[in-house]
């Protein structure tokens, strides 16, 4: 008896150490690289059309800067087309829109050349296999639910807006606190609803048995949601520290528990100003040009606004 359970052991130690390994090399927090990704294109009401961009970052916490060059350009035509060249981790939608003429034919190609090397390169078109509804992008974001939560409030919401008091060009000094004030629009939709998906908390449970949760990287085909307003500044272009009061609601699909982002588990949105007027505090820890952008995400659907600033010693 003794001689089998040893060995039910050993068997149950090599499955524990097969699937930590597994798990290691499917997750890094570090180290790799990032993949453009074509979203698709949207019909403006002139009759142009916005072919929609975002990205993957494969680590789940560095950031990663690529300069507009080789490293980062877009063909044929201008290398420079408004993409980011700060990238935060993991999946980011939606991020920048290019604006083409109703004529337009062919592609445009996003090339981003990692550190070993590597290049990635996401190709832009107008089939109609890319064609993006609100509805298909509230869906691929994790408002709808895997289809629970498609009802009227989702279907008729349109994005919320977001304006910028004073001039979009600012200069402050490093360490000094740079004071933003936004008015936000939005109507009202869509309904708040919590995270769907994730397993009551273990009244039982200890303090490093949450923390393991927390930290864990899930795996799974599709992103779930908080459904809530929010706003928040982050770094577009630029390679400086920042600091905010308050704490920016992450914009980028951290769906480990507990993190500070609409589709982490257990996270609830902060209360928005009744009057929509926003106010943040921001203190820049190295000199430099920045592109700050701020965006207000309903839930499902989103307004963005940008800021240069000038940072001085």
């Amino acid at each position: 008896m003794r001689i089998v359970s040893t060995a039910l052991f050993l068997w149950a130690l090599i499955l524990f150490s097969g699937n930590a390994a597994a798990q290691s090399q499917s997750s890094y927090d570090s180290g790799r690289g990032i993949s453009p990704a074509y979203e698709g294109w949207v019909l403006n009401d002139d009759g142009s059309y916005t072919l929609l961009f975002g990205y993957m970052n494969e680590n789940w916490k560095q950031e990663l800067n690529v300069p507009i060059g080789p490293e980062n350009s877009f063909s044929p035509g201008p290398a420079e087309r408004g993409q980011p060249t700060h990238f935060f981790p993991r999946r980011n939608r939606n991020v920048f829109g290019i604006e083409v003429a109703a004529d337009f034919e062919g592609e445009l190609v996003w090339t981003l050349i990692n550190g070993e090397g590597v290049t990635q390169t996401a190709y832009g078109s107008l089939l109609k296999d890319y064609v993006l509804e609100p509805i298909t992008i509230m869906s691929e974001s994790g408002t709808v639910a895997g289809g629970f939560n498609n009802s009227d409030d989702v279907q008729s919401n349109v994005p919320p807006t977001v304006s910028l008091h004073g001039d979009n060009l600012r200069t402050v000094g490093v360490g000094q606190p740079l004071q933003l004030e936004v008015t936000i629009e939005d109507d009202g939709k869509p309904d708040y609803r919590t995270y769907r998906r994730y397993a009551p908390l273990d009244a039982d449970e200890t303090p490093r048995q949450r923390l393991e949760k927390a930290l864990r990287p899930p795996i799974r085909g599709t992103v779930d949601r908080v459904v809530g307003m929010t706003f928040s500044w982050f770094v577009y272009r630029g390679n400086g520290a920042l600091s905010y009061d308050p704490l920016q609601v992450k914009t980028w699909e951290d769906t480990r528990a507990f993190q500070n982002s609409p589709w982490s588990p257990y996270w609830k949105p902060p209360e928005m100003p009744e009057d929509g007027v926003v106010r943040t505090e921001i203190i820049f820890h190295e000199a430099g040009g920045y592109v700050l952008r701020g965006r207000a995400d309903d839930g499902g659907l989103t307004g963005d606004v940008n800021l240069t600033v000038r940072v001085i010693e």
